[in-house]
């Protein structure tokens, strides 16, 4: 019998893990009866009553485990290091606020089934704000065009990865993975499930312009190299319209000597508008500074602070 992992990341979501965990016990249970499975919940260190709840979870069925992290290590390291301590033969990766539908996962499967290592879910819309579906669909674009490597539009990280791929994951070693490039760089081939993302079904969303911009960051600085281009092209061209400008303006003098009197507006244009270019690659710059820094230090994905669920054995494949 087939084994499948069902992976649910989780920062804050008192309101949501029951009916989540609920929710996919049935589904297995009375829908998907012909394979064993696992329900793994790895906590970015909630500070709600998520981590109460999680144990009665786990104390009440031996199929549910969970993974609570010492401290909070972000949107990406989570998930990631969540797959990497599954057992199953696949392991699908799903939020906790129901936003990637449990309907997907029997979608999931059958093509899983059909031979594909990776399927994912793509959205479609959302019912959510237009305005940020409208953004994000504007930063895909951008990002797929500007990128080195293949991306993959409207695709969150929702999605079954065979065991293959899991060890491909294993392999990597990179201490800030960004799972929606790797799929689209280094997987196999792979199925799209379209879907139309639903309201949040409690609770607040934790994303917020900051953690939109830390992921738009590390995309851009992992996969594009636009941003250094564009230092070098800004450079030559600031340089030129400076020279430009200047053999302007001594011309000029020197044919109105007396007359012309340019004062130190233009001067001062000048400083003002090269410092400004400066400092915004300058900032650039130091987003991919940041970007291999972080990979130099090697850290580790997640700390755990303690695990549920687990036997010994377990605890010593997962953590190889």
């Amino acid at each position: 019998m087939k084994k499948v992992s069902v992976l649910i990341p989780c920062y804050n979501e008192e309101d949501n893990v029951v009916p989540m965990s609920e929710a996919i016990t049935e589904l297995f249970e009375k829908q998907l009866t012909q394979y064993d499975w696992e329900l793994l919940f790895i906590d970015n260190d909630s500070h709600d009553k998520t981590r109460e709840l999680l144990r009665k979870i786990c104390e009440g069925n031996s199929h549910i485990k969970a993974i609570f992290n010492a401290k909070n290590f972000g949107q990406f390291n989570s998930p990631y290091y969540g797959i990497l301590q599954t057992t199953g033969d696949c392991t699908i990766s799903m939020v906790c606020d129901f936003q990637d539908p449990i309907e997907l996962i029997p979608q999931y499967l059958e093509e899983w089934e059909n031979g594909y290592k990776i399927v994912i879910g793509i959205k479609t819309g959302s019912k959510e704000s237009k305005i940020m579906y409208g953004l994000r669909s504007l930063y895909y674009k951008m990002i797929k065009k500007f990128s080195d490597v293949e991306q993959i539009e409207h695709f969150t990280g929702s999605g079954l990865y065979d065991r293959d791929f899991v060890e491909v994951l294993r392999k990597l070693d990179d201490p800030t993975p960004f799972l929606r490039g790797i799929v689209a760089e280094l997987g196999f081939r792979r199925k799209e499930i379209p879907y139309v993302q639903p309201q949040r079904r409690a609770g607040k969303t934790h994303n917020n312009w900051y953690s939109l911009y830390d992921a738009a960051m590390l995309s851009f600085t992992s996969y594009t190299k636009i941003g250094l281009r564009l230092c070098t092209f800004a450079g030559l061209i600031c340089g030129a319209l400076s020279f430009l400008i200047g053999m302007v303006y001594l011309i000029a003098k020197l044919i109105w000597w007396y007359s012309m009197d340019a004062g130190m507006a233009p001067v001062l244009i000048g400083v003002f508008f090269l410092g400004a270019v400066e400092l915004f690659f300058i900032g650039f710059i130091g987003e991919y500074i940041m970007s291999i820094n972080q990979r130099v230090m090697k850290r580790p994905l997640v700390i755990e602070e303690e695990r549920i669920g687990f036997d010994k054995t377990e605890q010593a494949d997962t953590k190889r």
